[in-house]
């Protein structure tokens, strides 16, 4: 890894793993239903969301699963490795005051095509709340 630049393709290998956490807040949930259009009311209006499995309002799915674009962007492989395809399983949900901690580990590198294959997941304590996989596209030093 170099400074502020992430890991090349060449320094990654099975087992390599970055972690991004967020607790999340009213704000976040208010916010990333502006910005991403989905109002659905289990996630900004509470007296619905009482009345739901859930009993209380609840995270957009899609807020949790940004957490792993942040370590894929930031910090492994990080700046200038390109998002290619994510799987996603939604496993528990994350409410208001929740930590997230997003989880991404290299499981397969593919060097002749400079791609990287992550097990991704997201969990509140203990509980697995996402789980998937993604391939992204790394630089290499070679260029």
């Amino acid at each position: 890894m170099t400074a502020n630049a992430g890991y090349f393709i060449e320094d990654l290998k099975p087992g390599v793993a970055a972690s991004f956490g967020k607790t999340v807040t009213e704000a976040d949930i208010d916010m990333f239903a502006k910005v991403s259009g989905d109002t659905n009311p289990v996630h900004l209006d509470q007296a619905f969301a009482e009345k739901t499995s859930f009993k209380t309002r609840i995270a957009h799915g899609m807020l949790s699963a940004g957490f792993i674009s942040a370590v894929l962007g930031t910090k492994m492989p990080g700046p200038g490795a390109i998002y290619m395809s994510q799987t996603l399983r939604f496993k528990a949900p994350v409410k208001i005051g929740d930590h997230v901690e997003a989880t991404c580990t290299v499981t397969e590198v593919i060097p002749e095509k400079r791609r990287a294959v992550l097990s991704t997941v997201c969990k509140v304590g203990d509980t697995v709340v996402i789980e998937g996989e993604a391939m992204v596209m790394v630089p290499s030093r070679a260029k």
